[in-house]
């Protein structure tokens, strides 16, 4: 087989023909790259939320970006103030209370009440607040002292005593509620 002279040429590798594809190649990957970067900075300033200003790093701004999502209340909402002696029963004292659990006494039970009540209000109270035998501590939940308070007069004047239910405005439920007649 005989080749012409013109059919050899035409099958040489030129080294400039290299160079073309290699440039164009370049050129192709350089603007795909070129869309590719357009397109993360367009989506990023899409998704940045409107009037944000992420380069902003006073104390405020970056609070801002940073703040809770939500929270979590156990009970009633924060704000609706303290419950009622009978409510917070209801809610978490008759558990034990209205069942006699665990030494617990009963709710209108004067027997096992009376003891109690004779040794004051205040005493009952440091025993509910600081926890007692089985009970523990402000009854295993994180209720104000006057919510404390009044679940406690609540149980006791529910068993034959005359307490006077606490202030939400008092400094010191302690000693703002005193006994009228304390019955055992």
């Amino acid at each position: 087989m005989n080749l012409s002279a013109s059919s050899a040429t035409t099958t040489d590798n030129d080294p400039g023909d290299l160079f073309k594809s290699a440039a164009n190649l370049a050129v192709k990957v350089a603007i795909v790259a070129a869309v590719v970067v357009g397109a993360i900075i367009l989506l990023a300033v899409m998704a940045a939320p409107e009037g944000s200003s992420q380069g902003d790093m006073s104390d405020q701004a970056v609070a801002a970006r940073i703040q809770k999502v939500g929270t979590l209340t156990l009970g009633d909402a924060a704000g609706s103030g303290p419950r009622s002696g009978e409510d917070l029963f209801k809610e978490r004292c008759a558990a034990c209370h209205a069942a006699g659990l665990m030494g617990a006494p009963k709710l209108a039970d004067k027997a096992a009440w009376g003891p109690r009540i004779a040794s004051g209000y205040a005493a009952l109270l440091n025993a509910a607040l600081k926890g007692k035998n089985a009970m523990p501590a402000q009854g295993g939940a994180g209720y104000s002292d006057v919510e404390v308070g009044r679940a406690l007069v609540y149980m006791a004047n529910a068993s034959g005593a005359s307490f006077a239910e606490p202030e939400a405005e008092s400094a010191d439920a302690a000693t703002a509620p005193v006994a009228k007649n304390a019955k055992p």
